[in-house]
């Protein structure tokens, strides 16, 4: 069985194919067209049907967006690209395709990737967290997304940031219209808006690290800030899921010294008084993930 998986970006559509044992036959992109709705599903039409030219056969059809379909109208909703807010395109794309596709949000299709045969293999119920310029979650349960009912389980960086302590008020502004969200601390923009708060120094994710490494002290103090924070906010989310896996995705996946430290932290604020087995792990796809996961919307059998 042929299985296509799409990640429909605000800058560019990657697609993957997939054979039945989940090997990569090909991989192309191309830019998302800015703020054109047509033009967005007709270049999703187009990858399509040129990689099943490609490969002679057609094949399943997963994409993966930046938002959640309504489980009432079907139309998209919460999506930060914002020409696919309040469009039909599972049915859009189809018309285009003539034959059903099955559209996930892209957190869910990280999560997916690294519950089949990533990170989390193995695991009963897999959290995968995308820390990058926002901040989302996927949840899998058994190998199968949790979407809930109202397409939204996992939205993790739209709460608040619990056990306030030493965080500066008034909180940050969230995008959503609320204040305090875990992404306006976790995101990228939240890690360098909190240092910039705090040293008066604009730095980017990456240069707070290098830094940090080098010997930074305030460098050093706006990362442990971050990790406190970011134990925080799972360990909510071990009270909740109790999963036995979280992965971490996106740009800030990659501070290795994460995986080390956040579980040591979280420690004090997970409901158990005994060991806790949650593995904090990074992704065995890294960015490739997500559109491995949306071609996973399809099970192989």
């Amino acid at each position: 069985m042929l299985r296509l998986g799409v990640d429909l970006g605000g800058t560019k559509i990657e697609i993957v194919a997939l054979d039945d044992n989940s090997c990569e036959l090909t991989r192309r992109r191309v830019p998302t067209p800015q703020g054109d709705y047509a033009a967005t599903v007709q270049a999703v039409g187009g990858l399509v049907k040129a990689v099943e030219s490609a490969l002679g056969r057609l094949g399943s059809v997963g994409v993966g967006i930046p938002g959640a379909e309504s489980a009432r109208s079907g139309r998209i909703k919460n999506a930060n690209s914002t020409c696919l807010i309040d469009q039909p395109l599972r049915s859009d794309l189809q018309t285009v395709l003539q034959r059903e596709v099955r559209i996930a949000n892209d957190a869910n299709c990280f999560a997916l990737s690294e519950a089949i045969d990533g990170a989390g293999q193995g695991a009963e119920v897999v959290f995968g967290v995308i820390l990058g310029t926002g901040v989302g979650g996927g949840i899998v349960v058994h190998q199968r997304v949790l979407s809930g009912a109202n397409r939204i389980a996992g939205e993790w960086g739209h709460n608040a940031l619990p056990f306030l302590e030493e965080e500066a008020w008034p909180p940050p502004v969230c995008y959503c219209g609320r204040s305090g969200c875990v992404e306006t601390w976790l995101s990228g923009p939240g890690l360098a808006g909190d240092h910039l708060r705090n040293v008066g120094t604009n730095l980017s994710p990456e240069a707070i690290a290098s830094q940090a490494a080098r010997g930074d002290v305030a460098c050093e103090a706006s990362l442990a800030r971050y990790e406190r924070r970011l134990a925080k906010a799972l360990a909510q989310v071990i009270n909740l899921l109790d999963p036995q896996v979280i992965v971490l995705g996106g740009g800030l996946s990659n501070l290795h010294r994460l995986y080390a430290n956040v579980p040591r932290l979280w420690a004090p604020y997970v409901f158990s008084s005994g060991q806790i087995t949650t593995r904090l792990l990074p992704p065995r796809y890294g960015d490739s993930s997500g559109v491995r996961g949306a071609a996973r919307l399809w099970p192989a059998e």
